[in-house]
């Protein structure tokens, strides 16, 4: 758990300076989440830590509000960011015994 901790302050002082470099995206953004209830998701946390942007939006334009968009085309499927992107990393971080996010839904969706 201290390991964890110490990982998540490291994670939030480099922030600013990865932001700074990037200068894109929000800190954070709310997510329509559905019946499970809204994601509060820290873009600049998952920034710094995946260095490739296209990890996540390769599925998804870097615009907001193109997740709902393609959900309502039927372009994207309802859960196929989570399932494929997000869960499967945070899964896989767990895993390999490194920090991770939340494997559970009610990790991310709150009423």
């Amino acid at each position: 758990m201290k390991i964890r901790f110490a990982l998540f302050v490291v994670l939030a002082l480099m922030i600013p300076l990865v932001v700074a470099a990037q200068n894109a995206g929000k800190e954070s953004h709310t997510l329509y989440g559905g019946k499970s209830g809204q994601v509060q998701f820290p873009h600049h946390m998952h920034q710094a830590a995946v260095a490739d942007c296209m990890t996540c939006h390769d599925a998804f334009p870097q615009k907001a509000g193109s997740l709902d968009s393609l959900k309502k085309k039927g372009t994207l499927k309802k859960k196929q960011v989570m399932n494929k992107t997000c869960l499967k990393c945070h899964r896989g971080l767990k895993k390999a015994g490194q920090p991770a996010g939340p494997t559970r839904c009610n990790g991310c969706h709150k009423k």
